[in-house]
């Protein structure tokens, strides 16, 4: 029998209007009055905690309002592997309406809120309102998209060159987003960031630190700073590159990678 496990939301007696939520969304409406009239329910959800479970069945899909969730699967072992990160605008839980059930988890990086559409008023509200219907075709697609940024990811050798796609990734995101491409401001711990990139914990806190030392970034915790970012993009394009030798950290220094083959060594 299928257990149900609440999630960890508080109770919210708000409501916020749809034009409201096309516009976080980033889309206007063709009927202002309509959508104004057409109230949403929103949901806080605090910190470290959960918008929904893996294997729960799906009340609602979530447009976020404010703050960051990480999306994760638990393996057999208890693993905890992280698969994404959601933000203002995107759309979170739309992946359980073919079976009805939550194939991951949702946890807050940070006090957040979003938008809940109830599922079984969606397909009603589409119809009835086309700038939601276009608003979520067109979310979903750019998230789709993105998603294949992880294989992208996943497939560079060394873990600086992974670190260095991921933070230009979220520099993307930031300036797409209307905020600084340079000053990103990390919610994620690097743990979450280890398990998004697939390496350890302590590499990712070395990568970093060889990306500062190099000169491409200053970091301080969560905050971060590209200071090269054509450097980091040169960096970044060394798919199945080996960082063969260190480099001083004098800010002088930059990284010598090495193709695997042998060919194509890079150094500054």
């Amino acid at each position: 029998m299928e257990q149900t496990v609440q999630p960890h939301v508080a109770a919210l007696p708000t409501q916020g209007r749809l034009s409201d939520l096309l516009s976080v969304m980033g889309a206007e409406s063709d009927d202002r009055r309509l959508c104004d009239a057409c109230l949403v329910p929103i949901r806080r959800v605090r910190s470290g905690a959960a918008l929904f479970h893996e294997g729960t069945r799906a009340e609602s899909v979530h447009v976020v309002r404010l703050g960051t969730f990480k999306i994760l699967r638990l393996a057999d072992d208890g693993y905890e592997q992280v698969l994404g990160f959601a933000g203002q605008g995107e759309v979170i839980g739309f992946d359980a309406l073919c079976n009805g059930v939550h194939p991951s988890s949702a946890l807050a990086l940070e006090d957040s809120t979003v938008y809940a559409l109830p599922v079984r008023e969606l397909e009603s509200l589409r119809r009835r309102v086309a700038p939601l219907d276009r608003a979520l075709q067109t979310t979903l697609s750019a998230q789709l998209a993105s998603s294949a940024g992880i294989a992208e990811v996943m497939a560079a050798v060394a873990s600086e060159v992974r670190l260095a796609r991921f933070l230009l990734q979220r520099s993307a995101r930031m300036q797409a987003a209307g905020q600084s491409p340079r000053r990103l401001r990390l919610p994620m711990s690097r743990r979450d960031i280890a398990s998004h990139l697939g390496v350890a914990h302590e590499t990712v806190s070395r990568s970093f630190g060889e990306l500062a030392g190099w000169g491409y970034l200053s970091v301080d915790n969560r905050e971060v700073e590209i200071l090269d970012p054509q450097g980091l993009r040169s960096l970044a394009r060394n798919t199945r590159g080996f960082v063969e030798e260190r480099p001083t950290r004098s800010g002088l220094g930059r990284a010598r990678l090495s193709r695997s083959n042998g060919a194509c060594a890079r150094t500054q």
